[in-house]
């Protein structure tokens, strides 16, 4: 029931959430021809392909007031599914504090030009609620919900400089339905180039 809950709520919180983003509706003639005339997004990860050098910085103890920050480096490895419709992302850091061990997997959905981002920790190999988005001129955002310490929070992921061989990542949670956001997960990326994996 909990989790049924969850996934309710969280349908609820992401169509809210795009009212506030999507453009102001009108007639159902106008609007049948912006989605028909939406751009294609299906392409929009494909900058994560390959492999990559990870520097994290992960905040401890998010949405205490805390401002202390472990920094991990790692690689992580990202490949096409469904001719790109799809990707799988293994992700591995290490720091003098912990491990981190995870996997993201991204689906897109043509028919709402929307990514689905699904992150599992082998931690626990758990498929958390997904975010939910797009990209618009060149930066993504996705929203999802989950909770926190026995409290539900919005999540959001935005990505940025992905035309670059250095993309950002940052993930942000809000207690206070989207009013404020706290950044507790940042990601610098830098490709490794083929020579580097040829020599190893």
């Amino acid at each position: 029931m909990t989790c049924l809950k969850s996934r309710f709520l969280s349908s609820i919180l992401i169509v809210g959430l795009y009212g506030l983003y999507a453009p102001a509706q009108t007639n159902p003639a106008t609007n049948s021809s912006q989605a028909s005339s939406e751009r294609d997004g299906q392409r929009d990860f494909d900058f994560e392909l390959g492999s990559w050098h990870i520097h994290l910085k992960r905040r401890s103890n998010p949405m205490t007031g805390s401002n202390t920050w472990v920094e991990f480096d790692g690689t992580s490895v990202t490949r096409k599914v469904w001719d790109g419709r799809a990707q799988i992302e293994e992700f591995e850091t290490d720091s003098n504090t912990g491990h981190i061990e995870g996997l993201t997997l991204r689906t897109y959905n043509p028919k709402t030009h929307e990514w689905k981002l699904y992150w599992a920790n082998s931690r626990d190999g758990n498929v958390v609620v997904p975010q939910v988005g797009k990209f618009r001129d060149g930066v993504g955002e996705f929203y999802g919900m989950d909770t926190l310490n026995d409290k539900s929070i919005l999540i959001r992921f935005i990505w940025s400089k992905t035309d670059t061989n250095m993309p950002h990542f940052e993930q942000s949670f809000s207690g206070d339905g989207g009013k404020t956001w706290e950044v507790n997960w940042i990601t610098d990326q830098t490709r490794v180039s083929e020579t580097s994996e040829k020599a190893h």
